[in-house]
C-alpha cells in the first residue's frame, strides 16, 4: 500500500504552474499544514453557519485568468462567485481571499511572485503568515493594487515587557477577516501551533 501512495506521487507529483512554467510543489510541514487547518476549521464553521459561501486547503487548484496554477494553503470563495467552483474539478478564477503559510521553501515566491499574481488576477485580501514570528500581513485590494492594511503579531510576555502602557493598549489580538464583514480570529488560534 505505502508503496503504491509514493509511486503515485513520483507520478502525478505536486506543482503549480508560474509563468507557462511547471514548478514542483512540496508537501506542506506540520506546523504549516496546522495553521493551514486552524484556518480552515474557524473560517469554515463561520461560512457554513452563515451560508457565505467556501474554504478550500491546499489540496485544490486554482486556476487564474492569466495562466498561473496555484495550490494556495486556505483559499475562500464567497457564495455569490460559486460560479468559478468545478466541483468535479477545482477552481477557475480568482478566490476572494488567499493565505499562504511560509515555509523555507517558498517562502521567497509568497512575498514575491505570488503576491503579485494573487494581486493582477483580482484575489481581494491576502494574507501572508509567518510562523516563526506568529504574525499575519495582511494585504487588501483597492483599485487593483494590494496595500498593506496591518501586521498582526501574537506577542508574549516578554515581548509585552518591552512595551509602555499606551503601546499595550494599541495590541491587536485578533485578526479581522474583511470579505467576511470583519469576521475576528484570534491569534493565538492561529498560532496554537508553531516553530518554537
Amino acid at each position: 500500500m505505502a508503496t503504491e501512495i509514493i509511486n503515485e506521487r513520483l507520478l502525478y507529483p505536486s506543482y503549480e504552474i508560474i509563468g507557462g512554467e511547471k514548478i514542483l510543489s512540496p508537501a506542506a510541514n506540520l506546523t504549516h499544514n496546522v495553521i493551514a487547518g486552524r484556518l480552515y476549521m474557524f473560517i469554515g464553521t463561520y461560512l457554513d453557519a452563515n451560508d457565505k459561501g467556501y474554504c478550500f486547503t491546499d489540496s485544490v487548484d486554482v486556476h487564474f485568468p492569466d495562466g498561473s496554477l496555484f495550490k494556495p494553503d486556505f483559499s475562500v470563495v464567497l457564495k455569490e462567485r460559486e460560479q468559478i467552483l468545478d466541483w468535479l474539478g477545482n477552481v477557475y478564477g480568482a478566490p476572494d481571499m488567499v493565505v499562504e503559510v511560509l515555509s523555507y521553501s517558498t517562502r521567497k515566491k509568497d512575498i514575491t511572485v505570488k503576491k503579485d499574481i494573487y494581486e493582477s488576477n483580482g484575489v481581494r485580501e491576502y494574507w501572508i503568515v509567518d510562523p516563526w514570528s506568529k504574525s499575519v500581513d495582511v494585504y487588501l485590494l483597492r483599485d487593483g493594487k494590494y496595500f498593506l492594511n496591518d501586521v498582526y503579531a501574537l506577542l508574549d510576555e516578554k515581548d509585552l515587557a518591552f512595551l509602555t502602557d499606551a503601546e499595550k493598549a494599541e495590541v491587536k489580538h485578533e485578526v479581522p477577516v474583511t470579505i467576511l464583514d470583519g469576521l475576528k480570529i484570534p491569534l493565538n488560534f492561529i498560532f496554537k501551533w508553531g516553530y518554537r
